[in-house]
């Protein structure tokens, strides 16, 4: 609980699941209003990711762990949050937003960021296999924060728009990335908006 109590039923502290989304969908709103005022769909993605951002927080936690409870915590855009995995993934569809009108040309990807990344995205049906057989969700969820960071360390140190040979692998490396985010948070039963 917000007072550092815990709940109990016969002492009468408890919160409705009702009422911790409705302010967690309130305070994802008003995050977006800070950080995008300009967003058309703000009510749809802000029910996406204060109830993704719930979602995440839980299955991303060993079930034999007790875990701390905290809405702002699990609503910023960083770190090992829900709301961090869905922007991520709306920065990667913008990118491929942007990219629609340049040039076509091929050749292959030759830093290591890219490979970082290929080679986190080459375990995923492993990760999904694993998470299965533990019956363990936080076995994708820490996986899918795993690529996140991957790939913003890649967007933070490669021009993955320049106009040069590279241009379409380093797109290609993109679009796997948002697949592979889109069906993990999917899987973990969050939704996933391409616009943030």
């Amino acid at each position: 609980m917000k007072d550092g109590k815990k709940m109990s039923t016969r002492k009468g502290r408890v919160i409705l699941l009702e009422e911790v989304l409705d302010e967690a969908v309130l305070l994802a709103k008003n995050n977006i209003e800070v950080k995008n005022p300009g967003l058309e769909n703000k009510d749809e993605v802000a029910e996406a990711v204060g109830i993704g951002a719930i979602l995440f927080h839980d299955l991303k936690n060993n079930r034999m762990n007790n875990i701390e409870f905290s809405l702002e915590d699990m609503l910023t855009f960083e770190g090992e949050t829900g709301p961090y995995l869905q922007y991520t993934n709306a920065r990667a569809y913008s990118l491929l937003r942007k990219a629609d009108d340049l040039p076509s040309a091929a050749n292959g990807l030759s830093d290591p960021y890219g490979w970082e990344i290929i080679k986190l995205l080459y375990q995923y049906p492993e990760k999904i296999r694993q998470s299965y057989r533990q019956l363990s969700p936080s076995v994708l969820a820490k996986y899918l924060i795993d690529v996140v960071q991957a790939f913003n360390k890649y967007y933070g140190q490669v021009r993955i728009l320049e106009k040069d040979a590279g241009i379409q692998a380093r797109l290609a490396l993109v679009k796997a990335v948002t697949i592979i985010l889109t069906d993990g948070m999917q899987t973990l039963g969050m939704k996933v908006p391409r616009k943030m």
